[in-house]
């Protein structure tokens, strides 16, 4: 199969750091590219042979980071985050990315003018609960909150193009949300293998309905077994 695989970078890149720890923008992209490789190997229905189907290209949808000043609530200071270690790492791994071979980069904006910060929803919780205090509280218990702008129309055009040019066989979406499900659902009328690869995390039991097969491809991003 010619196969085409889309990658939601913002969700990407958390679970990433979460699963395989934080690495540099070159190693990160290295990572990306290898894992979407491993994709396109797949066994024959009896298991004995392995086969490999052929790349159409690598979509990869994200944003540029942010370089507006931001006040912080707790520290009552203003942040510029286009001198931030995170804005240098991000410029460095789209870099990375555009050197790849059959890679494009799809960027939508952000929506930096509402951009805040809130209390983690980890640390808000003991706060209710009475296990913390407001006096507690650290700069690094407080998180950036600022919207995506166009990535998800972005991933849907072009899921909708591919299939009706008929330019794969095969579409793997690497997102972890459901926005796409209109996109997929044509997809599928035009006759398109749609595979969700949700890199294990949660989703809903009715999106299955929509997809043709859930992969993900490393173990290592499976939940940790409590102990």
């Amino acid at each position: 199969m010619k196969v085409a695989i889309l990658v939601d970078g913002g969700f990407y890149r958390q679970r990433a750091q979460a699963c395989k720890g934080v690495k540099t923008a070159e190693e990160r992209a290295d990572e990306l590219i290898e894992y979407c490789h491993r994709h396109l190997y797949e066994r024959s229905k009896k298991g004995k042979n392995k086969y490999q189907h052929q790349l159409y290209r690598i979509f990869y949808y994200d944003c540029p980071p942010m370089r507006k000043t931001v006040y912080h609530p707790l520290t009552r200071e203003n942040i510029d985050f286009a001198k931030t270690d995170l804005y240098e790492w991000t410029i460095k791994f789209f870099d990375e990315l555009k050197r790849k071979r059959k890679v494009a980069l799809r960027l939508g904006k952000l929506a930096d003018e509402q951009a805040h910060f809130n209390i983690r929803q980890d640390m808000l919780r003991k706060v209710l609960n009475g296990s913390r205090t407001l006096n507690d509280l650290t700069k690094n218990d407080f998180c950036i909150n600022v919207e995506q702008k166009g990535v998800d129309m972005k991933i849907g055009i072009d899921i909708t193009s591919l299939a009706f040019k008929k330019q794969v066989e095969r579409i793997i979406l690497i997102s972890g949300d459901s926005d796409f499900v209109p996109a997929a659902k044509q997809a599928r009328r035009e006759g398109i293998d749609f595979i969700l690869d949700p890199l294990y995390n949660h989703i809903k039991p009715d999106l299955y309905e929509h997809i043709d097969g859930l992969y993900t491809c490393d173990s290592d991003y499976r939940p940790k077994e409590s102990t």
